[in-house]
């Protein structure tokens, strides 16, 4: 399914619905239903993938996975499938409640993801959504399938983000833009993940950036093992790659969890400001990983207050403007990289030139001079213009960043002449590119 289709399908099952909720809240009751016909093409898809390796029908697999439910990776009742609900018109509201509460008891990794909505809901002694309404969106639902090979990896999250785009309360900062498929891709790429990597997403969305670098892992062991990455085993992996996410938006977590369940991914995903809150951690202390890759919002508003209660020694490179929050996320990410680590950031292209031309201070300009003058930074490739970012649909500033060195760098203290600050940094940047040149580590 293309985007333009994907749009369209979610618009018609808006307006299936429309006038009987606000605006606002038509993803409250889509996207549950968008989970669950998702889940349910995906288990067909698993049905499939059984009956073919034991030579039976689809039919049959079901009935075999039903007394055995270790021949597939989730289970579905068949009265919870979603052709046990489709054509229903009556009893539809609870229907559908008991029926996603009833996956969520067989999948417990899904409870509190796919449950979440009461479909026969009354507010002021009347149904939100009545069974004919749910019946008629049900409807519309169904003339997509969403299975493995049907959509793109991270279907969930591009559907949340078109109805909250829509649909969302005026002056809602969520979902202004997501991350083109293929800039997903490129990060991807450019982490290059390996067996056994910690990967990172301190603005994780709905993990489509970590879904895409589990494709990427994937897609490295299948050509190793000369297979299909549809064909490989977990015994094919016996060292996968771990992914960790932090969001703020209670609908991102929800499709996060959901894709990583359907992509099997092993993965952590955690609710809350990471800026103001990061959930990672060891003993108090930042958790550090091998691999970082994320697209933070831009320019995001973040008051002094934030880097100075700062417990954590992530901002010792400086204090980023209120106005853009841009340069804070870089130190966090920085800060949560492991020595040797390697980082693939997303920013606009006002990031790497904001304050360039003032001759006196400027913080971003400091800040940015601080991890050039380190070394920090491997890489910056500007993107093509309209790549349909919501919010920038002009030429962004791809920025990635490695920590080259094996040991751990001083970090600059506030105060300090930029030379003085960075010479420790310096002395170990060039320290290892003689290394490289004579036959060391390579770029």
């Amino acid at each position: 399914m293309d985007l333009n289709t994907l749009q369209s399908w979610l618009w018609r099952a808006a307006c299936s619905i429309r006038g009987e909720v606000d605006a606002a809240r038509y993803k409250d009751y889509i996207l549950p239903l968008v989970f669950y016909k998702r889940l349910d093409d995906v288990y067909e898809d698993e049905l499939t993938r059984l009956g073919n390796s034991l030579g039976i029908d689809a039919r049959t697999a079901e009935l075999f996975a039903e007394t055995d439910r270790s021949l597939v990776r989730f289970y579905l009742p068949q009265d919870a499938r979603w052709r046990a609900v489709r054509g229903r018109t009556t009893g539809m509201g609870m229907l559908l409640t008991d029926t996603l509460r009833a996956i969520a008891r067989e999948n417990p990794d899904l409870s509190g993801v796919i449950d979440r909505r009461d479909f026969n809901a009354t507010e002021g002694n009347q149904r939100v959504l009545d069974d004919n309404t749910l019946a008629r969106l049900v409807d519309i639902l169904s003339e997509q399938r969403l299975g493995l090979d049907d959509v793109q990896p991270d279907i969930l999250g591009r559907s949340y983000e078109y109805l909250l785009r829509k649909f969302a309360e005026r002056g809602s900062s969520a979902g202004e833009f997501f991350t083109p498929t293929d800039v997903g891709h490129l990060i991807a790429c450019i982490l290059d993940p390996e067996p056994g990597d910690d990967v990172y997403d301190p603005a994780g969305g709905s993990l489509g950036l970590l879904i895409k670098t589990q494709l990427r892992h994937r897609q490295k062991l299948a050509a190793r093992l000369g297979k299909s990455a549809r064909e490989l085993t977990p015994d094919d992996d016996p060292n996968p790659i771990y992914l960790y996410g932090q969001e703020l938006q209670a609908d991102n977590v929800a499709a996060g969890k959901m894709n990583a369940f359907i992509h099997d991914m092993r993965a952590d995903v955690r609710q809350g400001n990471t800026l103001r809150n990061p959930l990672f951690l060891n003993d108090g202390s930042l958790r550090r990983f091998r691999k970082i890759g994320a697209n933070p919002m831009w320019n995001q508003d973040a008051p002094a207050e934030l880097y100075d209660n700062d417990g954590y020694g992530r901002f010792e490179w400086g204090i980023p403007p209120a106005s853009s929050a841009d340069w804070g996320w870089l130190q966090h990410m920085y800060a949560s990289l492991e020595p040797g680590g390697r980082m693939a950031v997303v920013l606009d292209t006002g990031a790497a030139s904001r304050g360039s031309g003032n001759k006196g201070r400027n913080a971003e300009r400091d800040i940015r001079k601080a991890f050039v003058e380190a070394g920090a930074v491997d890489a910056v490739i500007l993107l093509p213009d309209n790549m349909n970012f919501f919010q920038h649909p002009s030429a962004l500033a791809s920025s990635w960043w490695r920590r080259r060195w094996t040991g751990t760098p001083t970090p600059p203290r506030r105060g300090d002449s930029a030379h003085q600050r960075q010479r420790p940094l310096r002395q170990r940047a060039a320290q290892e590119r003689d290394e490289r040149r004579s036959g060391g580590e390579g770029g």
